[in-house]
């Protein structure tokens, strides 16, 4: 039997098939466009307008083609889709069937994010939806096209990173040289000055003063950033509510005192623009004496240890009147607190008795006080120091340079951290020695050990003596504004004084002999008898 000669008909995908259909008119294909710049200068918003002007005339022109928009995004980075609206809804209209082809520039114009890119081509082609890049003459349609697209959306995303990197090393090198600048449209207190750098705005300026000042005078922040609401005062951003973080922002800003913290922030990555807070991943620089200062240095250091001590003692979140955490028992130690006596009757009041009072075996035996005995005592005090004002201030203002004197522990300071630097090069030494040489690793161990241990100990050393040292300065700076306060009073304190009690009382004893002694901010204390109770 004769085996048949086996043949394949190749079939043209054309009128030869029997149930083709064909229409007189076609439908017209609908084409779209999409044109975008990354930055709002001038020259680039000028070419932002000729492409929208270009795109439009080109499709109108064709008469094939049906006019679907032209989607635009304006000043927006093209290193991700995210926060790019004309270019996300020109996607959704494509995949909901309102869009045959889309024209643009160039691949770098479309996405340099290759995964972003090659995402949304994919999802076009399979909704039967064509790019077309001008510049590289590239349809996605073609055999060649996502081959291609690849390749070159690679190369955008590399352009991106280099140009992010040129960019990011230019911002170094004027950090580096100690050059920066301020969102000034959100900072208090300084603008952009003719030569471009800070100037004061004295109106602002006063401002930041004052939040000073208040903080000193023992006011919390929450009741800083009310007092400021109340006033109608705007915030940094032009909003009418302060909030506790914009008054601790402003608090802790070393630009105040007339210097500059650089590279507080920066951009993990270059495609999605993420900012981190820089823990020391990357390098800082810190310039001295960069601009006028609104707050002086020793002012600003001494808001500094204030903020940590308040921490400490979490008085910022307990401090709900004026004499909390300032009134302490002279028989346990332990804080007086503000208590309701006689709460559902009409003689209802407050007074202020020792939090540990009943919660012992003892009973403490200093008395509860009224508010208004607490302001009698504060003013009679505060009087005795007003009755030797002149002398008084005379003679601290001598003591003044002896008593917060730093010189002999910052020699110390010094001695300790030029031991600590020597035992650390001899350290590295053991280390470059054990890497090149062999030796005994449990000896080499015992000996590592035991000078790190010697370098931690100094490294403890000399944390308390640099805080030792910055509570003398702090110290310092307080008796001084309280120097100042005492020169403002007049020859007698009629009556209780807000201000000037945060300002001046460290701490006020109740003792069980009915004494209330005063501990003021440069050491002095002068007991009063507390009034007997009407």
């Amino acid at each position: 039997m004769t085996v048949p000669t086996k043949k394949v008909h190749i079939i043209e995908k054309t009128a030869s098939l029997p149930f083709a259909v064909f229409s007189n008119e076609q439908r017209k294909k609908r084409v779209a466009a999409y044109a975008r710049v990354s930055t709002e200068q001038d020259e680039q918003q000028s070419s932002y307008e000729a492409q929208v002007d270009f795109y439009t005339r080109q499709i109108k022109n064709n008469p094939e083609w049906e006019f679907a928009g032209v989607y635009t995004d304006e000043g927006i980075s093209g290193t991700s889709t995210k926060k790019r609206e004309g270019f996300n809804r020109m996607i959704a209209d494509a995949l909901d069937g309102k869009i045959d082809l889309i024209l643009t520039k160039s691949i770098s114009r479309f996405a340099r994010n290759t995964v972003d890119s090659l995402t949304a081509i994919r999802k076009l082609k399979e909704k039967g939806v064509e790019v077309y890049f001008e510049k590289e003459n590239i349809h996605t349609m073609d055999a060649k096209g996502e081959l291609m697209i690849t390749i070159m959306s690679s190369l955008a995303q590399e352009e991106s990173r280099s140009i992010s990197e040129n960019v990011r090393w230019g911002k170094r090198k004027s950090m580096a040289d100690g050059k920066f600048s301020l969102a000034y449209s959100r900072f208090l207190g300084y603008e952009k000055g003719g030569d471009g750098t800070l100037r004061i705005v004295e109106e602002e300026a006063e401002i930041i003063r004052k939040i000073y000042s208040l903080y000193l005078g023992g006011q919390t922040v929450r009741t800083i950033a009310d007092y400021l609401t109340g006033q109608g005062v705007p915030t940094p951003s032009g909003k009418k509510q302060w909030s506790v973080s914009t008054i601790m922002s402003i608090l802790q800003n070393e630009k105040y005192k007339g210097d500059a913290l650089l590279q507080k922030t920066y951009t993990a990555d270059f495609l999605t623009k993420k900012v981190k807070k820089n823990h020391g991943e990357i390098q800082q620089y810190y310039v001295e004496n960069s601009h006028p200062a609104i707050i002086d240095p020793d002012t600003f250091a001494l808001v500094q240890n204030e903020i940590v001590e308040r921490r400490r003692s979490r008085r910022q979140m307990h401090r709900s009147s004026l004499f909390t955490a300032k009134l302490i028992c002279g028989d346990c130690g332990g804080s007086y607190g503000r208590k309701v006596l006689q709460s559902n009757t009409q003689y209802r009041h407050h007074v202020w008795r020792c939090n540990q009072k009943y919660k012992g075996d003892t009973v403490c035996a200093t008395p509860s006080l009224r508010e208004d005995e607490i302001k009698e005592c504060f003013v009679a005090a505060f009087n005795q120091l007003l009755g030797d004002k002149e002398q008084y201030i005379a003679r601290f203002e001598e003591l003044l340079p002896i008593i917060t004197d730093t010189a002999e522990l910052e020699q110390h300071l010094a001695e300790l951290q030029s031991g600590h630097d020597a035992k650390m090069q001899l350290l590295k030494g053991y280390i470059e020695e054990n890497k090149h040489q062999v030796q005994d690793q449990a000896e080499y161990t015992e000996r590592y050990n035991a000078l790190h241990d010697e370098c931690q100990q100094l490294e403890a050393q000399i944390a308390r003596l640099e805080s030792k040292i910055h509570a003398r300065q702090s110290k310092k700076e307080e008796i001084r504004r309280w120097l100042d306060k005492l020169r403002q009073c007049g020859d007698i304190l009629i009556e209780f004084d807000p201000d000037l009690w945060n300002s001046t009382v460290e701490m006020a004893i109740v003792g069980k002999d009915k004494l209330l002694t005063f501990q003021f901010k440069d050491g002095t204390e002068i007991p009063v008898p507390i009034p007997d109770k009407k």
